[in-house]
């Protein structure tokens, strides 16, 4: 069975963790503060789970999630990702990461400088349009007529389809948004960013979560401007 890593195991992450446990994958989480302090969400999650340092979770993935703030991307371990497929959850906040030129003038995305910072992993942009509470109320068996989808962006169409595979494997379908370079058709500030998941209400945090299908994801990608 495939393993997935964690860089990163709060909120997106350890809810990705979870699905992932449940689905039959083996998990190997990590975060800033050290394994021993992820004692308590391994034995949440059963025998399928570890813990270990950033770089053991890195080298131990088939697949890794890096689930950091922004500005902590760049003390994700390089060399263990190398070859790769690396899930982005991130989204960049000023207020909390600092300012970063490329990205305040939109000449990049998020996603294509953690990419910069990755040279040898194939970096593909998701979970980060999804509230935490929503993500794990709404993921479906694949027969399911409610299942919802999850926008990707990535440059590589290998890591695109292991992705959507995993995906799949955890309850969701995707739908492609395009190249890293597209990935701010669903950050913060777009439509795709948390409303299709909560029936359109403003405040996505007070839904209790409303399946978004492709079709509805996808519409509100087109509706994305800059």
């Amino acid at each position: 069975m495939t393993t997935i890593g964690f860089i990163g195991s709060g909120n997106i992450g350890g809810t990705v963790a979870r699905l992932a446990a449940a689905a039959g994958y083996d998990v190997v989480l990590s975060n800033s503060r050290g394994p021993e302090t992820l004692r308590e969400l391994v034995d949440e999650i059963g025998p399928r789970a570890r813990a270990a340092t950033s770089a053991e979770a890195a080298g131990a993935g088939d697949l890794v999630v890096v689930s950091v703030p922004f500005k902590a991307c760049r003390d994700v371990p390089v060399e263990p990702l190398a070859g790769k497929t690396v899930l982005d959850t991130n989204n960049y906040y000023s207020e909390r990461d600092g300012t970063f030129p490329e990205l305040d003038d939109a000449s990049a995305t998020s996603s294509e400088l953690l990419q910069r910072h990755l040279p040898t992993s194939k970096v593909v942009k998701v979970f980060n349009n999804i509230y935490v509470e929503h993500l794990r109320a709404l993921a479906r068996a694949s027969d399911a007529a409610d299942r919802s989808a999850l926008a990707i962006a990535g440059d590589d169409a290998g890591a695109k389809a292991e992705t959507t595979a995993f995906l799949d494997g955890i309850g969701y379908d995707a739908v492609d948004a395009g190249a890293l370079a597209d990935g701010w058709r669903f950050q913060p500030g777009t439509p795709a960013y948390g409303f299709p998941y909560a029936g359109g209400i403003e405040e996505f945090w007070e839904s209790p979560g409303v399946p978004a299908d492709a079709a509805t994801v996808r519409a509100k990608l087109d509706e994305a401007r800059r």
